[in-house]
């Protein structure tokens, strides 16, 4: 799915009505049903006491429309339109005088003292402003904010709560639902002050910002709901930016030959390993053949011997001269893939074997932890990566190699610069990981909180390379192996509780992955 700019969404809206000969009013009809199906699945009690603020823009007219849908379908709905100014959109207008006849309550906030206590209502549905908010939000509508945020949790325990799952449980927070952005949410910039919403419902084409740690107190769960925009305008619209669903993946997935062999299906090497971290090489090593690699060989230092012929017996292993670090990358095998990096530690020793090695490998490589952090000490190695090397940081890892930023929007185009300037490809691991090269970001939509546990990143390491030395350019193994590894804890979900789930049970699950993705027939 594309994701575009304010300014492109305008443009694919005016399109729409155009080519499919409607009015602007039945495509705003078309977003407040959209939004409404939502609604009505998820909330089926119409007990339920919910306020709607609108705006005077397009966005107030979605929200004034979705009240008289569910009016219609028997919801307890009152209306608060907040006049920012005079000036209503043709369409909001229409509404207002709809709501009016339709004898739905409603009263318009023009100072603070207009704001209704929100105390007797469960649900506030935010429809002030839409994607092409433009300055920071003043006066009686920032009050109106402020008090649509006081009806839920502070925003400290919110953030809490929120990074353990609990989105929209009414045990823990009332709910405020925002119709395709939260008021005050910037597209193209940082914000400082929005709605906090619990779930924000946006209408089909995703929007960067909905998918950015800074903005995640603001917008809550995120779901996409389709409302017929024109799919040829969506696709003759030029983004360089995407958002990854399952069906991306599944097209991307090759085909398993029936005549394949251990030595047709790729050969990963893993590269790393200290003292007491033989354990991540164990785990990128398992991931790796899971993933579908036909054979995997460890490199570890002496110490890590045993380890891994007694634990993970599918695996070959290389042994440094070194008991404790390595102290050397050599080996005579022809690898398809290496993955270097887990556990490897930061000696002087190490590092210089990954010098040497660099200066002379040419095969598909993915980089992560230490290895990540040796290159960030010596800058100028970069140089000596393989074109597309995969690099796989966390944001601390990141801010060593590329520098500070100073927000999300920063970190992007940063990272972008970096990637463009040695040719590489750059996972930034999060909640939605990026998948960053010179030209393209991909936004990943798969996972939750249970992949933030030791070994995670190790195991992501071993799956990208097992799909590198199976033959996907690296751009698609970076893609095809972050989405899988998120798809593991959600397939997961009702069996293992995220504060339960560990490293290897992302392995274990690769391969129901693999089988809910072969379902997929759209």
């Amino acid at each position: 799915m594309k994701i575009l700019s304010s300014k492109q969404i305008k443009s694919v809206d005016k399109a729409t009505i155009v080519r499919e000969g409607i009015s602007s009013l039945e495509l705003m009809k078309r977003a407040a049903t959209a939004f409404c199906d939502w609604f009505i699945a998820r909330f089926s009690n119409k007990q339920l006491s919910i306020v709607i603020f609108s705006g005077v823009g397009n966005n107030g007219g979605d929200g004034l429309a979705v009240a008289r849908i569910l009016n219609k379908h028997g919801y307890n709905v009152k209306v608060c339109v907040v006049e920012y100014n005079e000036n209503y959109t043709d369409d909001c207008a229409h509404n207002v005088r709809r709501i009016k006849a339709e004898k739905i309550p409603c009263k318009k906030i023009l100072e603070e003292s207009d704001i209704p206590d929100l105390e007797s209502f469960d649900i506030v549905i935010d429809a002030i402003f839409g994607t092409g908010l433009s300055r920071e939000v003043s006066g009686t509508t920032r009050k109106v904010i402020e008090q649509i945020n006081n009806f839920n949790l502070n925003d400290n325990k919110k953030v809490e709560w929120m990074s353990k799952g609990f989105y929209n449980s009414k045990k823990w927070m009332k709910s405020i639902i925002s119709i395709d952005v939260p008021s005050g949410l910037f597209l193209d910039r940082p914000t400082a002050f929005a709605v906090n919403a619990t779930e924000t419902v946006t209408f089909q084409i995703p929007k960067l910002a909905l998918y950015m740690p800074q903005n995640a107190l603001f917008v809550g769960n995120v779901t996409i709901v389709d409302i017929g925009l024109n799919d040829e305008v969506i696709s003759e619209t030029e983004s360089k930016h995407f958002f990854t669903e399952k069906k991306d993946i599944k097209f991307l997935l090759k085909p398993l030959a029936k005549f394949a062999h251990k030595g047709t299906e790729g050969h990963v090497l893993i590269v790393g390993g200290s003292l007491g971290k033989i354990g991540s090489v164990h785990l990128a090593s398992k991931a790796a053949l899971k993933m579908g690699c036909g054979l995997v060989t460890a490199y570890v230092p002496n110490c890590g011997t045993q380890v891994m012929q007694s634990s993970f017996p599918e695996a070959m292993v290389i042994e440094d001269s070194n008991s404790d670090y390595i102290s050397e990358i050599k080996y005579d095998i022809k690898p398809d893939a290496v993955g270097v990096g887990v556990g490897i530690g930061q000696n002087e020793e190490t590092a210089l074997a990954l010098h040497k090695f660099l200066q002379s490998s040419k095969v598909p490589l993915v980089i992560d932890a230490d290895g990540l952090n040796i290159l960030a000490k010596h800058p100028e190695w970069l140089q000596l990566l393989p074109p597309k090397t995969i690099l796989t940081p966390h944001p601390k890892e990141l801010s060593r190699i590329i520098g500070e930023w100073s927000d999300d929007f920063d970190k992007i185009d940063k990272t972008k610069q970096f990637a463009e300037k040695y040719n590489l490809i750059v996972v930034v691991k999060g909640a939605y990981s990026l998948i960053i090269d010179s030209e393209y970001v991909f936004v990943n939509s798969s996972g939750t909180p249970a992949l933030a546990t030791a070994g995670s990143g190790d195991v992501l390491t071993g799956m990208i390379a097992s799909l590198l030395a199976q033959g996907y350019n690296p751009l698609n193994a970076a893609r095809v192996g972050v989405f899988i590894h998120g798809m593991t804890s959600n397939i997961t979900t009702n069996c293992i509780h995220p504060r339960s789930f560990v490293a290897n049970d992302i392995i274990e699950n690769i391969g129901d992955c693999y089988i809910a993705l072969d379902s997929i027939t759209e």
